[in-house]
């Protein structure tokens, strides 16, 4: 039998693990990603990982600002694709590329559908404190995550995991899921399952408000605001602001009130609305990450956060 022909869309390297198991089982005509960006301080041109992952398979790379364009579409349908995957890809795709490839479009969306629709899914479960995610893989159409469910695949969320450890577990488990969902595609034993809409929640983009600690909120809120950004939460300190990276909900009976510094055992907890966060990393403006110990001997620090 012949190998399915497939055009992969996607960039960051969430989607790296299933480009890289589509090249081993089906024929990749190209990846299309998003545009190189300028990263970093001194704002030069990076790729993404996602184009550096196929330029090292000798892929070819299409990198349109907007997919949507007649010569783009054009280009695609030349290819005749048999189906087309997209993991993570950051742009809508148009009805007319949606009925481009013979099994049409199929999606890996990093919830269990339809909770969780939208661009920001990983983070989003981790702030509200889900204690179970997982994987979808859907056929497109075009609303926003919206078409027909195939596959599911569940991932526990522990108390303590952190954004990068979730990424990592739905990484390999999308990669798999899409795998299977291919194979049963071309057996022709997938059952498509439509969403029920009165269940569906959204997982809106994040901004840098979103980040900003209310320790009004109570120990277990914000707790799950830090693993949920890792490296996105912050607060002030003065005029100060300090990145706070990972924390710990604490079982020490101190009476702190919101936001107030508490030094003990050589720790550094916070006051909340309800209960003691003990902060484990902390970050200083222009300083790198640092255990918060390790910070306490080159930092001063009695007031309050903000």
């Amino acid at each position: 039998m012949s190998k399915l022909k497939v055009i992969f869309m996607g960039t960051p390297d969430f989607a790296v693990p299933g480009l890289a198991a589509l090249a081993d089982n089906t024929e990749i005509l190209c990846v299309v990603t998003q545009p190189d960006r300028p990263k970093g301080r001194g704002q030069k041109l990076q790729p993404p990982p996602v184009k550096i992952f196929a330029e090292e398979q000798k892929i070819p790379v299409i990198q349109p600002e907007k997919v949507k364009t007649p010569e783009v579409v054009e280009k695609l349908a030349a290819l005749k694709p048999d189906l087309i995957a997209v993991i993570a890809f950051g742009q809508i795709l148009s009805q007319e590329i949606l009925d481009i490839p013979k099994f049409g479009c199929i999606n890996v969306h990093a919830s269990l559908l339809p909770k969780y629709r939208g661009a920001a899914p990983v983070e989003r479960c981790l702030i509200d404190g889900e204690k179970i995610t997982g994987v979808t893989t859907m056929q497109m159409d075009k609303g926003l995550d919206t078409g027909d469910m195939l596959l599911k695949s569940e991932v526990q969320i522990t108390e303590d995991m952190i954004l990068p450890e979730l990424r990592e577990k739905l990484m390999t488990t999308g990669a798999d899921l899409l795998l299977k969902t291919i194979y049963l595609l071309e057996r022709g034993e997938l059952n498509p399952v439509k969403q029920d809409d009165s269940l569906s929640t959204y997982a809106p983009m994040l901004d840098k408000e979103t980040g900003h600690i209310n320790w009004n909120e109570p120990a277990e809120k914000i707790h799950n605001l830090a693993r949920g950004l890792y490296g996105g939460a912050y607060t002030f300190f003065g005029d100060k602001k300090f990145k706070i990276w990972r924390t710990k909900i604490s079982e020490k009976n101190i009476s702190a009130a919101p936001g107030e510094i508490v030094l003990s055992d050589k720790k550094l907890f916070a006051g909340t609305g309800s209960g003691l966060l003990e902060i484990l990393e902390i970050q200083a403006p222009g300083s790198k990450k640092l255990a918060a110990g390790d910070f306490l001997r080159g930092n001063a620090l009695s007031g309050k956060f903000f």
